[in-house]
């Protein structure tokens, strides 16, 4: 049996990253209109006659860094998030401790799906599992991922040359005239994962517990943008994505999809148990992910993440509740870390049936580092004001309710079957994950 669970282990730590296929990429598409050229930049433009054709720059992020941001805000906010979904639980099953070498009984359930328990698995036991999770993210900070609008504002270009050719100072933003020009675009995605995590956890001693999970990860992403040239005071000559000054074409679109498996963030978890009676048990656990699943192909989070967790949880019968509290690390420039809370409880419903129930949370530590530009002024011919997006500029706190059974049947296998449901619009969202599993103590 152990040299299966070492089996296991070296499979888990030789896991690399399939062949990437760019998915990342594929977003940063969604907002280029000329093949091969920056994002923004308009083709039609750059091809017409020298008088119109120094305007192909003025919307690309090289110019108007406001777009860059607006842009990498998207790819960024999705990458943070498919590499930050939870794992299931260290333990499930029969926990037990040794008086006299003699193995007793801990608990009187299977434990929770996304809680943790405070009892450890005894000393050399064993806790293997799988599970798929299924989810279709629906939301991004409460907006509908097809109905996602964005407006990209032009230079302000400023310089001799330009106060000479126009007359006056250009250093107002809104003069010349056409730096009134902006072009809208309406962003619709689908983005589509499926996460199948094999994990298992060994009772290295009485109290400690070790374990590793190994996720694999299978993402789509489906996308289409309509961009739409808006000029200022009904002047068509200045912009435009094709045609010609005297018959523009003003409004274009992009249709990008792809897929791509491979190994995801892997994870290590040790869990150590520090105080138990006969009623309640306190233990603390440390986990860390490590970014081998392919950040530009949406697997994985791009940085490492380490997690620490205090656990108390307690037995009254058939009922069991728990409570979860710690900090979650994040690395890369773009991740904040978190607090984490989760309050819940499992309940024995009959001899092959358990209920399983969980308020988790994680709530942003500090000032989100996923900044959206904030509204643009322009000064000329009039003062007025244009939001970049409908994105709101807000926190990314995560707040789920788990809900889900454990069957247990005749052979000792556990059937799971979970859902998880957001009760708030932070980040990333989808509607519900689902998730289906097998776990085995022994």
């Amino acid at each position: 049996m152990r040299r299966t669970l070492w089996s296991l282990l070296s499979l888990v730590l030789v896991g690399t990253p399939l062949p990437a296929q760019g998915l990342r990429d594929k977003i940063s598409q969604l907002f280029i209109f000329s093949s091969g050229k920056d994002p923004l930049f308009l083709g039609g433009t750059a091809g017409s006659d020298s008088a119109t054709a120094l305007h192909a720059d003025h919307f690309v992020p090289s110019a108007n860094a406001d777009n860059g941001s607006l842009i990498s805000f998207i790819g960024a906010a999705i990458s943070q998030n498919v590499g930050n979904l939870p794992v299931s639980a260290t333990s499930g099953g029969s926990t037990f401790r040794f008086e006299a070498g003699v193995p007793v009984p801990t608990s009187g359930s299977p434990g929770a799906v996304f809680g943790e328990r405070a009892p450890t698995l005894g000393r050399g036991r064993v806790f293997v599992g799988a599970n798929v999770n299924r989810l279709h993210f629906e939301t991004l900070r409460g907006v509908s991922l097809h109905d996602v609008e964005m407006t990209f504002t032009h230079e302000n270009v400023t310089g001799p040359a330009c106060d000479s050719i126009v007359g006056q100072s250009c250093t107002p933003y809104g003069v010349p005239t056409h730096e009134n020009d902006v072009i809208d675009l309406k962003l619709a995605l689908d983005l589509d994962m499926t996460i199948t995590s094999f994990f298992v956890t060994f009772g290295l001693l009485d109290r400690v517990d070790i374990g590793v999970v190994l996720p694999i990860v299978s993402t789509s992403l489906r996308g289409t943008s309509f961009a739409q040239i808006v000029p200022f005071g009904g002047t068509t000559a200045q912009h435009f994505f094709g045609g010609t000054a005297a018959n523009p074409e003003l409004s274009t679109s992009r249709f990008v999809d792809g897929s791509a498996t491979g190994v995801g963030d892997i994870a290590t978890r040790v869990k150590v148990n520090l105080m138990r009676s006969e009623r309640t048990n306190f233990s603390v656990l440390g986990d860390v992910r490590f970014p081998t699943g392919s950040a530009d192909d949406l697997l994985g989070a791009g940085h490492i993440a380490a997690r620490g967790l205090g656990i108390l949880s307690a037995r009254f019968g058939t009922f069991s509740p728990h409570a979860n509290i710690g900090y979650l690390f994040r690395g890369g420039s773009s991740q904040n870390s978190a607090v984490l809370a989760t309050v819940g409880f499992d309940h024995v419903m009959a001899p092959w049936a358990a209920i399983a129930v969980d308020l988790v949370s994680e709530l942003q530590v500090g000032e989100s580092k996923l900044r959206l530009p904030g509204t643009v002024t322009y000064d000329l011919p009039f003062r007025r004001t244009v939001e970049p997006t409908n994105i709101p500029n807000e926190r990314d706190d995560v707040i789920n309710g788990s809900f889900g059974f454990k069957f247990v049947t005749h052979s000792g296998i556990t059937i799971v079957a979970n859902t998880l449901w957001p009760l708030n619009r932070g980040g990333l969202r989808p509607n519900v994950l689902w998730t289906a599993g097998l776990e085995y103590n022994f």
